[in-house]
């Protein structure tokens, strides 16, 4: 059985098959989450959607101090000297030794503020994840419009959908129902509302909306999910 723990905004841990991993890992500066970077001390891996800060997040700092291999594209993975990192192209899966990831598309921007030089490096294209753990599938759509693909993952019998709602950067509560419509996941979860004002969303009304589509849950920060 894999777990689901919520970090805030988008980040997420997950456990299971000898996977102990976060994706996009916003903590500092985060008011939505409980936790700190040095709260997780055996990560062995890092799943990176893109480059934006409130995803990036203390990535780097993490994959140093524990270890752990950051999955991310080949342009993200250049951006991040001196850490550990698998790259992955859209489209593209690897079998780690817990289970098999698959980057996925999404509609969205990936730039690293910080980057070598000045202003913003280039950090490839966005892209979610469809992980396998412990048998279960876990799609992280990432920061994503509503695209086409995602119909295609009906095909992939998701366990948990990982859906943002928060409109203006990313899909809005209207757009993420039609997701988990095309998705067909068994069980989806809101992301990405609330952390700052321009992506107020009621994650009640996305539930009432989807209600009949898949099990919806709303997840507090520091709240676990057993998938």
């Amino acid at each position: 059985m894999a777990r689901l723990t919520f970090l805030g905004h988008a980040a997420f841990r997950v456990e299971g098959g000898g996977l102990d991993g976060l994706i996009d890992p916003f903590l500092t500066g985060n008011s939505m989450t409980p936790f700190s970077p040095e709260d997780f001390k055996d990560v062995n891996f890092i799943f990176v959607t893109h480059g934006h800060g409130d995803h990036l997040g203390d990535t780097p700092a993490i994959a140093k101090r524990t270890g752990a291999t950051v999955v991310a594209t080949v342009e993200m993975c250049d951006v991040l000297k001196g850490v550990k990192c698998h790259p992955l192209q859209i489209g593209g899966a690897f079998t780690f030794p817990f289970g098999r990831v698959k980057m996925t598309p999404a509609w969205h921007g990936s730039g690293v503020q910080g980057g070598e030089g000045e202003g913003m490096a280039y950090g490839g294209v966005a892209g979610g994840f469809l992980l396998e753990v412990d048998g279960r599938r876990i799609y992280h759509a990432g920061d994503t419009g509503l695209t086409v693909e995602m119909g295609l993952l009906a095909e992939d019998g998701v366990d948990v959908a990982l859906l943002p709602i928060g409109g203006n950067y990313t899909m809005d509560i209207d757009d993420a129902v039609r997701a988990v419509r095309m998705i067909k996941p068994r069980v989806a979860v809101p992301m990405h509302y609330n952390t700052f004002p321009l992506i107020k969303a009621s994650p009640e009304e996305f539930a009432s909306k989807a209600s009949g589509l898949a099990e919806i849950r709303i997840l507090k920060p520091g709240e676990i999910l057993e998938v």
